[in-house]
């Protein structure tokens, strides 16, 4: 775990959490990397009002997740498990649909090696940002 010290208290996160933070993987960052992936899946939750808001874009192929870009107004915690949760519906050639609907936040807390327990919550943003994207991707199929 890294130690990182704000104000008096100590933050601990590892390292994994410290790497998808400062370099997210699949982050949008212009909107032309949204378009490169043709989304045909587009999820958005959270609240403006309370500060934490996340939009979720899946290119889906054959039942498949094979690309994701986000978007993010949060924490650290909320950039690192988005980050963590885009490289795990995407790797090896993308994941199945039904498979990636059963991902819950401690699935993602795992793969980061645990966040502070203030934090965990903000573990939840992704996995309902990647959910929404999946609704709307099947409503557009069978409309």
């Amino acid at each position: 775990m890294t130690d990182v010290s704000s104000k008096g208290s100590n933050w601990f996160y590892s390292e994994t959490v410290k790497d998808h933070f400062l370099q997210p993987h699949n982050l949008a960052r212009k909107d032309d990397e949204i378009e490169k992936i043709k989304p045909n899946g587009v999820g958005e939750v959270g609240s403006p009002a309370c500060g934490d808001v996340m939009k979720m874009w899946l290119h889906i192929e054959d039942n498949k997740i094979v690309a994701c870009r986000w978007r993010t107004f949060g924490c650290a915690s909320a950039i690192a498990s988005t980050s963590m949760l885009s490289d795990m519906i995407t790797e090896n050639g993308g994941m199945e649909l039904d498979e990636a609907l059963k991902i819950k936040p401690k699935d993602i807390l795992e793969r980061l090696g645990g966040l502070p327990k203030v934090k965990i919550h903000c573990s939840v943003l992704g996995d309902q940002a990647l959910r929404a994207a999946i609704k709307n991707y099947e409503e557009n199929v069978s409309a």
